[in-house]
């Protein structure tokens, strides 16, 4: 997936980490490197304390994607 250059504004909770924000808004919680890339006065920290704003990138899928799909699955995904 890559940024498409919009953003959600998410304000932590206090013991909330880089990878349940990617889990939360991407459903897996190893892509959460556009996360951190997109908020590099963050600090890299295990976890979050209370009331930080984190900048999360809206990714889109990238088209190898939908190119490893098998024949049937391409027309449900152009139709989308």
């Amino acid at each position: 997936m890559t940024p498409s250059g919009q953003f959600i504004l998410h304000i932590t909770t206090a013991g909330e980490r880089w990878d349940l924000l990617a889990w939360q808004y991407y459903g897996d919680p190893t892509d959460y490197s556009p996360i951190i890339m997109a908020n590099p006065n963050v600090p890299i920290e295990p976890v979050f304390g209370a009331g930080i704003s984190i900048a999360l990138p809206i990714l889109q899928q990238s088209a190898m994607i939908t190119a490893d799909l098998p024949p049937w699955k391409l027309s449900q995904t152009a139709s989308a």
